[in-house]
């Protein structure tokens, strides 16, 4: 028990303590003073096919619905409401310049419903019945879509999947806008994930973990291979700790939040 208490009192663990303890209680008041909401989106590109005349493979067409398509694209947008705010009629704005959107899919994930378009792009694309669109529509309908989201709670996401024809061999751009007040919308890098972490992030917090492991480890141990061993063996899993760590971290940020 005296060993114990001694090492209680050890001024390393008290920094070590001491220093956890503020980045984590600063990080907690940040989030829940901040009223600014937070959302973020990713974009992925996938090639289905292309139309060309190969030396070796001979011509080769992709066609949609009975059009030949010269690059074909399945795009995929994900947002998610990063913030520790519900939201309601929420409008989500697509974009293009360089690409031809088709078809789509839209999604609320973990839910069954899909998103309808807002009622400011219903009515642009509004064709009375024996007309024909019109040029403008269709460059509206070819550059741009805008959904509405009714209910956009914490932590939610959609995903919003375009066929779509690009004007050049070059990737298709595509991007988000959010119209709601006080929200901030922030552009990521598609990133791997750990349960549901990204990579980076779940690596770096595990770095943090395996640093106070092995300092309690030197405290607490005498002999040098055990801490080598423990060390070599925590550096081959540092990011499922980490990646736990940071989920644990979310949901007590979403008790708090309430």
């Amino acid at each position: 028990m005296s060993n114990l208490f001694q090492l209680l009192q050890s001024e390393y663990i008290s920094i070590i303590a001491g220093g956890i303890g503020g980045i984590v209680t600063a990080w907690l008041t940040q989030r829940i003073l901040n009223k600014r909401g937070i959302f973020s989106y990713s974009v992925t590109h996938n090639r289905v096919g292309i139309t060309t005349e190969d030396a070796i493979f001979g011509s080769v067409a992709v066609s949609w619905n009975g059009m030949t398509i010269q690059n074909l694209y399945l795009s995929t947008v994900e947002m998610k409401n990063e913030s520790m705010n519900d939201y309601e009629n929420v409008v989500v704005s697509t974009y293009t310049n360089d690409t031809k959107l088709m078809t789509e899919q839209t999604q609320l994930l973990d839910t069954p419903n899909i998103l309808e378009w807002s009622e400011k792009y219903k009515k642009q694309l509004h064709i009375e019945a024996g007309n024909t669109p019109t040029e403008n529509q269709l460059n509206l309908y070819n550059g741009q879509r805008e959904h509405i989201i009714p209910i956009f709670n914490r932590g939610q996401s959609i995903k919003i999947t375009y066929l779509n024809s690009a004007n050049s061999s070059s990737m298709p751009g595509i991007w988000l806008s959010v119209s709601q007040k006080g929200v901030k919308l922030k552009f990521q890098e598609p990133q791997n994930q750990i349960l549901g972490v990204p990579q980076g992030q779940s690596a770096f917090v595990g770095v943090l973990i395996g640093i106070a492991v092995l300092v309690a480890l030197d405290l607490l141990v005498s002999e040098p291979w055990i801490i080598a061993t423990v060390a070599m063996s925590y550096g081959f899993v540092a990011q499922l700790p980490g990646a736990y760590t940071i989920k644990m971290l979310r949901r007590a940020r979403e008790a708090i939040g309430g």
